[in-house]
């Protein structure tokens, strides 16, 4: 029996006659309605025929995580008087109710993706509607852009709805077409902020690390709010480790404490979904409860500022989650559950100067996050470089490189970036290509289901009292009882299964031991990760890459690991460790084996030649030995190197050179061609020009500091056209002065200089002149020192002389300071000197 009086208090419904309008009209619409307002229940309800009398239709609702899709698809059954897997059902990865009957199916946005990959045309459905859309995840954005893709090419009848818990609904209005934006408004009580940060200093999060010292602040703002609030308390965290220790320190303070997050069993969800049942709760809570879930009872909200966001490290093969300061938008959507049935408090852990510095919104997945998933769908979907889709954000260029990188390795596209065939079963086995990679050639090794096993494994970190050890958590996860170990069974039966429908071959035989199996399957999807030991407990992965075990882990005497899981603290050289598994070095070479060089290597090392026979997989060196007669054209690399890394002043450059090279310069800048450019980068890429035959003599450091750099740049002077002939009239090296000196002229600076004895110019009202370009005067006491500067001489003897006349004639009274300089012989004498003369 439908249950018409929840329908009816449900606020979406006073905007459910504006967005079905919208379809009609238009065929997309963006709906905004604050969390808690029914349209994640009522509206597929509605647009399905179910309720209101409407056209039936067959609708797809798509959420971002598996717990919300169980908890939308129950409480829509409810609202009908059944149970899920009638009218509306489910189905998230591992788990499915549906039946015959099913006209409104709730399936996770990955669901949804391997859906389309199969079906594009998504025959018997007419409405799909992809929830939650602000929360800005990778998979939503990408089904979104490929049903638009289908909306415009094949189903033009297809109905689209993005909806949305925020009002910042014009980015997805403009991707649906400048479709209309239907806001339904919530009945939302006041929130009273409590400001509660820390007494004292707390480290700022990094990695997965976050400050214990935070979250024993945070337990106890839970114990305040329950003294000084009525109701149940939502407590946000960032992640399942974070719960777990929060949990741990509200033993005994007299209400049930629940935790929530996306592997928490079902009972446990459906427990707090539920609603209270006698005392007092709290609920521990990941951002899964921002949005994507209703919590009955809940007065008081507890907010950490913590939240776990994508980040990969392309250049060190690492990708993880990371902890980060949630956003402003994320604050107010956790803030008003505390104001969803009555008025209530949010207690926010940390200064309220705080929040204005806070991001705006959180980053989008695609700008943060590895893309080879992305990479790969997008590849099967026939546009290999996603420039055909339509993305609120396009993908930046270098993550898609190093995802594109990713998929060569794996043979799941080919140089064109076109998916294979081999690509296309591995994007329907639901995993991340490099998962899918070790999946399918991990069953040839050690047959599937062990494979299978190994992959459930690494595809959803165990807890942390499983340990760090793969074999010895694969042993735990096969007797262990817990949530996860059910989790992960279902896991492996879902993997076996699709790796049964995908396959043509063999399943490999099995044999080998736990230790062996889960090695290969790691080092199989992480080859770059693939580390030998270098001291004890520390390891260099062949990427480059420093990777450091815990104290006290019993992997710390190994001599190989295949780490299947780390992250790298902020500032720190090493990589930390959390999951891994023993390795021989022959199954090392051949998971690493595209990372594998034999032969000569000549480098510059250490600030010299170094010149080895070398075998080792990307940056572990296996085995090495001098090598006495290197290649010249590997020396002279090497050589080059060196110069690119130290500069050109590992040559000889005299003073005479040194002035050379400025002059060059300041030719190339004023003039240009066919006056060369001798900057550093420049010269370098030159080397061929001017740097023969000497470099290709040269054999070490040494040899480079005998070659005479200027020597060697005059080889680069325009000698072809004749303009070398008037470098000295052009720039000269020396300027002749009244008084006969021959002064050198700087020309390091932007304008040339000429320092010189100001009575050694008495009669030159014209300033010089090189190549058209004035001379900066640097007019000098008879002592050397600086007198004044000037670039116009006739404006220094007729306006700044006299000042410095003043000044200096009393302190030099043995040199000529005449009233008029301009008519006075120039000299480099003393006054007496002169009379003499």
């Amino acid at each position: 029996m439908i249950r018409t009086d929840a329908l009816d208090q449900l606020p979406v419904r006073t905007a459910v006659p504006a967005l079905e309008r919208a379809l009609d009209e238009r065929g997309a619409a963006v709906l905004c309605a604050p969390p808690g307002t029914g349209k994640t229940t009522l509206v597929p309800l509605v647009l399905a025929g179910l309720t209101g009398g409407g056209p039936a239709r067959r609708v797809l609702v798509a959420e971002p995580r598996r717990i919300a899709a169980r908890a939308a698809a129950g409480r829509m059954a409810w609202l009908l008087g059944e149970r899920t897997g009638g009218r509306v059902g489910f189905t998230v990865r591992g788990e499915r109710e549906v039946g015959p009957g099913t006209v409104v199916e709730v399936v996770t946005t990955g669901v949804l993706l391997q859906r389309l990959q199969r079906d594009q045309e998504l025959a018997g459905t007419d409405v799909v509607i992809i929830d939650e859309c602000h929360e800005r995840h990778l998979d939503a954005d990408t089904a979104a852009a490929f049903l638009l893709d289908v909306r415009g090419t094949l189903r033009p009848d297809l109905r689209l709805v993005a909806a949305s818990a925020t009002t910042d609904a014009a980015g997805w209005a403009r991707l649906l077409g400048d479709a209309p934006v239907v806001e339904a408004q919530g009945v939302s009580h006041p929130v009273e902020v409590v400001w509660a940060p820390p007494a004292g200093p707390v480290r700022p999060p990094h990695g997965m690390r976050v400050d214990p010292a935070l979250l024993t602040h945070v337990a106890a703002v839970v114990r305040r709010a329950l003294a000084e609030r009525e109701g149940d308390v939502l407590c946000f965290l960032p992640g399942v480790g974070e719960i777990g220790r929060v949990a741990g320190q509200l033993r005994g303070i007299g209400a049930e404490v629940l935790q929530v997050h996306g592997r928490a069993p079902a009972a446990v969800q459906d427990a707090v979904l539920a609603g209270p049942s006698g005392g007092r709760r709290v609920v521990l809570a990941t951002s899964v409860a921002e949005s994507s879930l209703t919590v009955p009872g809940v007065r008081v909200v507890v907010d950490s500022g913590l939240a776990r966001e994508p980040r990969t490290d392309h250049a060190r093969g690492l990708a993880a989650l990371t902890t980060v300061r949630a956003s402003r938008a994320a604050g107010r959507q956790r803030a008003g559950r505390a104001g969803r049935e009555a008025p209530g408090a949010v207690y926010r852990c940390w200064d309220e100067a705080e929040d204005g510095r806070l991001a705006a919104f959180p980053s989008p997945e695609i700008k943060v996050a590895d893309l080879a998933a992305f990479a790969l769908q997008a590849a099967c979907w026939g546009d290999p470089d996603a420039s055909g889709l339509a993305l609120l954000d396009p993908p930046p260029a270098g993550a898609m490189g190093a995802a594109r990188e990713v998929l060569t390795a794996v043979g799941a596209v080919d140089g064109a970036g076109r998916a294979t065939d081999r690509g296309a079963r591995m994007s329907r086995l639901g995993l991340h290509p490099r998962l899918a990679r070790a999946l399918l050639d991990g069953a040839d090794e050690i047959g599937g289901r062990r494979a299978a096993e190994v992959v459930a494994l690494i595809g959803e970190e165990p807890p942390r009292e499983y340990g760090d050890d793969l074999a010895h958590a694969l042993r735990t996860a096969r007797r262990g009882g817990d949530g996860y170990a059910a989790r992960w069974r279902q896991e492996v039966r879902r993997l076996s299964r699709a790796l049964g429908s995908t396959r043509d071959g063999s399943t490999g035989s099995g044999a080998g031991t736990d230790d062996a199996a889960v090695g290969l399957v790691a080092a199989l999807a992480f080859p770059e990760r693939v580390a030998r030991a270098r001291g004890e407990g520390a390891f260099l992965m062949v990427s480059g890459t420093g990777a450091e075990l815990r104290d006290g882990s019993r992997l710390r005497s190994a001599p190989w690991l295949a780490v299947a899981v780390a992250d790298r603290p902020a500032h720190a050289a090493s990589a930390r460790v959390r999951l891994a598994a023993v390795l021989d070095e022959d199954t090392a070479r051949l998971a690493a084996g595209h990372l594998a060089f034999s032969g000569d290597e000549v480098r510059w090392t250490g600030g010299d030649v170094v010149a080895r026979s070398v075998d080792r997989l990307g940056a572990v060196e296996l085995s090495v030995r001098a090598l006495r007669r290197p290649a010249p054209e590997l020396v002279r690399g090497a050589l080059l190197e060196g110069l690119r890394r130290e500069g050109p002043g590992l040559l000889r450059w005299t003073r005479d050179s040194e002035q050379l090279r400025l002059r060059l310069a300041f030719l190339h800048r004023v003039l240009g061609a066919p006056w060369p450019d001798v900057s550093d980068d420049a010269l370098l890429a030159r080397a061929d020009a001017w740097l023969e035959p000497e470099l290709s003599r040269a054999g070490r450091r040494a040899d480079l500091a005998r070659i005479d750099a200027g020597q060697a740049v005059r080889r680069l002077l325009p000698w072809a056209t004749g303009d070398a002939a008037r470098l000295d009239e052009l720039a000269p090296e020396r300027i002749e002065v009244p008084s006969g000196s021959r002064i050198r002229v700087d020309y390091g600076g932007e304008q040339p200089v000429l320092a010189v004895k100001l009575q050694e110019l008495f009669g030159l009202t014209e300033t010089p002149r090189v190549a058209g370009v004035p001379v900066l005067v640097h007019l000098l006491s008879p002592a050397g020192r600086p007198a004044a500067v000037t670039a116009d001489l006739a404006s220094f003897w007729r306006d700044g002389y006299r000042g410095v006349r003043a000044e200096l004639r009393g302190r030099y009274p043995k040199h000529p300071w005449p009233e008029d300089p301009t008519t006075t012989r120039a000299t480099r004498f003393t006054s007496a000197r002169l009379r003499r003369d």
